[in-house]
């Protein structure tokens, strides 16, 4: 794999928030190699983060975002959770997000209006998108916490896993949706992402640590030699994992 690493980071008086983040400019055609499947990811993010965080939690996207926060929990001794968010995909095209649903009483709905009007997506078009979404938040929700309750990150620093951010629009209804439980400093950690996504995020997160943001960016799958979805399963096994260990 041909590539460079370039650090960027951005202090008091920048006009970014304090936040750091590995980009790897990597030429293309050299992406094939860059993972092996989401566990991996999370092992060689964890070597980075481990040199840079103190967070007291993980909390992980799920599905796709579990194995890779769970290397992450497990590498910093620290507690795994999720946060319940369905991302809202353009028809024809799922992995660009138009909007997301997160957790909650009642869960709360982020619409990108200017995504739908590009694409020509009316919000009666979106309001079925929206209730599956909802629907899946519950049976997620039930599958997987089996009644326990979310971590409390009330006065926390905690570490926002995905596998990877395309838009980073699902990551910010989840930012909002852990300021709003009381969370201090919110680190976003991914293996790749767009550069146009991590920027962004810059001015909502107090850190971003993203291994690799190629200019070529198209699509979190094409970093990833096994990208299989992962399984209702898996998550809830790593979960198990997780909190035995933190005991």
């Amino acid at each position: 794999m041909t590539h460079r690493d370039v650090g960027v980071k951005c202090g008091a008086g920048g006009s970014l928030p304090c936040c750091y983040g590995l980009v790897s400019r990597l030429l293309p055609g050299s992406e094939r190699s860059l993972f092996d499947n989401r566990r991996q990811a999370g092992q060689a993010l964890a070597a980075e983060l481990t040199r840079t965080s103190d967070a007291s939690a993980v909390i992980a996207l799920p599905r796709g975002g579990v194995p890779v926060g769970f290397e992450i929990a497990r590498a910093l001794r620290i507690p795994l959770d999720i946060i319940g968010v369905r991302k809202i995909g353009a028809p024809h095209q799922q992995e660009l997000a138009i909007g997301a649903v997160v957790e909650g009483q009642p869960p709360e709905v982020m619409i990108d209006e200017s995504m739908c009007e590009a694409i020509g997506l009316s919000r009666g078009d979106l309001e079925p998108m929206i209730d599956r979404e909802r629907l899946e938040l519950r049976r997620r929700d039930d599958a997987y916490r089996s009644g326990h309750a979310a971590i409390d990150v009330t006065g926390e620093s905690v570490i926002v896993v995905d596998d990877g951010i395309a838009t980073g629009s699902t990551m910010l209804i989840v930012l909002d949706a852990l300021r709003k439980r009381g969370a201090t400093h919110l680190i976003v950690a991914a293996p790749v992402g767009s550069p146009q996504a991590v920027r962004m995020l810059w001015n909502v997160a107090d850190e971003v640590v993203v291994l690799h943001a190629p200019g070529w960016f198209r699509s979190v799958s094409q970093f990833y030699e096994d990208f299989e979805p992962t399984t209702d399963e898996e998550v809830v096994q790593l979960l198990k994992i997780s909190a035995e260990a933190a005991r």
